[in-house]
């Protein structure tokens, strides 16, 4: 299993450090960037993996930077690719590679709420409860199949970040649930259903 992140790498962390506890069965693999300055990239290399900055701007076009990727995914026999905080939108040519081996996780309860600044889309509308997803990423933005979510209420006094604090501590227990139910064989995929088997 590998990663692909361009930030903090909380959400990669919160699934490594799973792995390395041995509640999710999986063998930590390589993380990808799309930023030198990501810290996941340390807390990678902290964690003996590793981990690559591929710099978009010194390819040709997305394809080009996409086939870098996937390179380094093969050369490390990845079998599942978990996208923590990954900022850019995966084309077709690579979802096609990695069909229903590509686990988001996004803030919001999908479908609503797709694309950036979902928890600032959240509070502009006015719901009562939003929440996260854990989904297959597919040739859509955050429109691939769900695998689990959880609700989030919102407050009266919430800002965007204290929002965002208490769906992050929601993300943190969900993603390595669903990378565990993946490793276990317990998910399949029918049309947008994910079927989980108990």
């Amino acid at each position: 299993m590998s990663f692909l992140a361009s930030g903090r790498g909380s959400n990669f962390k919160a699934v490594a450090e799973r792995i390395i506890a041995g509640a999710v069965p999986a063998r930590l693999g390589i993380l990808i960037s799309d930023k030198k300055d990501a810290k996941a990239l340390d807390i990678a290399r902290s964690f003996g993996m590793d981990a690559y900055f591929v710099d978009p701007k010194t390819c040709t076009g997305r394809r080009e930077h996409e086939d870098a990727m996937i390179r380094l995914f093969k050369r490390h026999d990845t079998d599942l690719i978990v996208a923590a905080g990954y900022m850019r939108v995966l084309t077709d040519h690579f979802v096609k590679e990695y069909r229903n081996r590509i686990i988001n996780i996004h803030p919001a309860l999908l479908p609503s709420f797709p694309g950036v600044q979902a928890q600032r889309q959240a509070l502009e509308y006015g719901v009562k409860i939003t929440g996260c997803t854990a989904h297959f990423i597919d040739e859509g933005t955050d429109t691939g199949p769900i695998i689990l979510q959880s609700a989030v209420s919102v407050r009266e006094d919430d800002t965007e970040d204290s929002l965002s604090a208490r769906i992050l501590s929601e993300e943190h227990r969900i993603l390595p649930e669903a990378v565990k139910l993946f490793c276990e064989n317990k998910l399949s995929v029918r049309g947008r259903k994910v079927i989980i088997s108990r």
